[in-house]
């Protein structure tokens, strides 16, 4: 998938440990581990956990490490070059959600390493009409038998923000299944979210709007947010 080789690069260019907040089934952090990064995986679903240590190869064991826990508070007792939080996930977190893992992140960063987290460009979610008929999104063979998932992706916005609702059909073993997933991503700006940065002592390296880094602007795809930290001293 596209941000595949931009989490690769950023890697390269940080080196290991790594951190990934909500790793889930282990898309990123197994390519991270299959390219010799040491890599830390951290998400509170024990069924994605459980999918990632299934579908992991004996050989990158010994460089990933799969924790279950809440990244809104976590104590490690390692610090890490490279934390990322990729997926879109960081719009899915309220303000206090966002101000805890935050605090979080600034613990176990190492002196010169980065918080990378990818999120949908808010300007371009303010914009969506207030309802988007479902399309489908993409075809993928299922793991247990290769029969085809359909994914078909609709939204609804509201003052509170953008939920985006996910259809998952296939067949499994002569059946029609059918699950359904919803995502709320907050409202909130730009602005909002580069002074939740400041106030917790971070300073931006670069904000991308796209996955192979062209700079953000206000009707690019994303806002791919890079930061450093660098500890608050008093006046």
């Amino acid at each position: 998938m596209e941000d595949l080789s931009f989490w690769m690069e950023l890697a390269d260019a940080y080196r290991s440990p790594i951190l990934e907040l909500g790793c889930g089934t282990g898309r990123v952090l197994l390519n991270l581990a299959s390219a010799g990064h040491q890599v830390i995986g951290l998400d509170l679903d024990a069924g994605m956990l459980t999918v990632l240590q299934e579908n992991m190869p004996d050989n990158l064991r010994a460089r990933v490490n799969v924790l279950r826990g809440d990244f809104t508070r976590f104590h490690l007792a390692s610090r890490f070059n490279l934390i990322l939080l990729p997926c879109n996930t960081y719009s899915t977190l309220s303000s206090v959600e966002r101000s805890a893992l935050l605090s979080c992140v600034a613990r176990h960063l190492a002196p010169g390493g980065v918080f990378v987290a990818s999120l949908p460009n808010p300007v371009l979610l303010r914009q969506l009409p207030s309802y988007g008929s479902p399309q489908v999104e993409e075809v993928f063979p299922h793991p247990d038998d290769g029969s085809p998932v359909q994914v078909t992706s609709s939204w609804q916005r509201a003052a509170q923000g953008v939920t985006i609702y996910w259809d998952y059909d296939y067949l499994l073993q002569g059946r029609e299944q059918h699950l359904s997933r919803a995502v709320h991503h907050h409202r909130a700006t730009v602005q909002n979210y580069l002074a939740e940065l400041h106030e917790k002592g971070f300073k931006l390296v670069t904000l991308y709007g796209d996955y192979d880094r062209s700079t953000y602007y206000r009707e690019a795809q994303n806002l791919i947010i890079v930061a450093g930290f660098q500890a608050l001293t008093q006046a």
